[in-house]
């Protein structure tokens, strides 16, 4: 015995559809899909209105849009979330720069990352531009800076 899922009537045999609500069986039902890494409801859509420019300008200017951002708009949670993606990029690329202390490996692995680096960075700043809050590809992770 079948059950209708959209009213809880009772089906008859190799029913379709519904015969109390109409609703279709042999429809494809949507899938709703959620992603961890997107924050972008948590936060007002006035306070990413107010505040797209400091998240972007983190981005562009390194660690001193980073610092810019904590002086500026340090009440703003949307600007407060791209300022700590872009000092876990920073935070990366100092760390690639330690590689460059191995000789051959090192001076190798060093610029490759900072290009990966760079391409996330670029990759924030647009979804920053559009009022965007996701985690970082890659890096976003990562446990310090949460």
């Amino acid at each position: 015995m079948a059950f209708c899922p959209n009213c809880g009537s009772q089906l008859p045999e190799g029913a379709d559809s519904c015969p109390n609500c109409g609703f279709s069986l042999s429809a494809p039902q949507p899938a709703y899909a959620y992603d961890p890494s997107d924050h972008t409801a948590e936060f007002d859509a006035q306070d990413i209105g107010n505040n797209k420019l400091y998240a972007m300008a983190s981005y562009i200017l390194g660690l001193v849009g980073v610092l810019f951002t904590f002086l500026v708009a340090k009440e703003s949670p949307y600007a407060m979330f791209h300022a700590r993606q872009s000092l876990k990029i920073a935070m990366c690329e100092v760390l690639l720069s330690l590689c460059l202390i191995i000789p051959i490996l090192g001076w190798i692995a060093a610029p490759v990352g900072w290009i990966i680096l760079f391409v996330i960075r670029v990759i924030l700043f647009f979804q920053a531009a559009k009022g965007q809050a996701k985690d970082a590809p890659i890096i976003g992770n990562l446990g310090f800076l949460k």
